[in-house]
């Protein structure tokens, strides 16, 4: 594959994903991507011999890759409840920054009806799994139980993907800058109450 061809695809999946969370499935046709991306038409069938179905799947596996990279970054930070804020700050960023039209491509596919195109639902339920397991990775790291880093990574998800939806509504960052510091008080008490490490079975008995 040429540079050129290589080049019309990725452009084509990534204004995919961005009209997928600004328009919804519904409103993201192949015309509109092509708009979008400036990619010419005869690449389409060329690249996604599936079609448009096959465009947006992609399209959502390359969101949910995105995020799922932030929170892999997450885990080599210092301090997980500061990665949190970050991750808040950063949606806070781009709602700003699209006068509030950008969402989520991941909720846009979810939230739709998609009789002829299945596939597109689990693609996104499999997104939302992905990055509750890193989550849960990473709070289980920082020395919570694994029970508890899974049910604050689905709360943490459902949280951010809730307040995002809602400021795009309100036209406002108060949903999601509440949410923060909601949840960034819980880590701090949650971070703080861990368990301590089992100690050495070993240690002070006698030989």
């Amino acid at each position: 594959m040429s540079p050129r061809k290589s080049d019309s695809r990725e452009r084509m999946v990534l204004g995919a994903a961005a009209l997928l969370g600004e328009y919804g499935v519904g409103a993201t046709s192949i015309d509109r991507v092509l708009a979008h991306s400036g990619a010419p038409r005869g690449s389409v069938y060329h690249h996604f011999p599936g079609g448009r179905a096959q465009l947006i799947d992609e399209a959502v596996a390359r969101a949910g890759d995105y995020v799922a990279d932030l929170i892999d970054a997450a885990t080599r930070a210092d301090d997980v409840t500061e990665a949190i804020d970050a991750f808040f700050a950063l949606w806070r960023e781009r709602l700003v920054q699209s006068d509030f039209r950008s969402g989520c491509p991941i909720v846009a596919v979810a939230v739709e009806t998609n009789d002829e195109a299945p596939q597109l639902a689990r693609s996104a339920a499999e997104v939302f799994a992905r990055w509750r397991e890193a989550l849960a990775g990473v709070f289980l790291r920082n020395g919570l139980p694994e029970g508890r880093s899974r049910r604050l990574a689905a709360f943490v998800i459902a949280a951010v993907e809730g307040a995002v939806i809602m400021c795009r509504a309100e036209r406002s960052t108060a949903p999601l800058d509440d949410a923060a510091a909601e949840i960034h008080d819980l880590l701090v008490h949650a971070l703080r109450d861990r368990p301590d490490p089992d100690p050495d079975p070993g240690h002070g008995t006698r030989s």
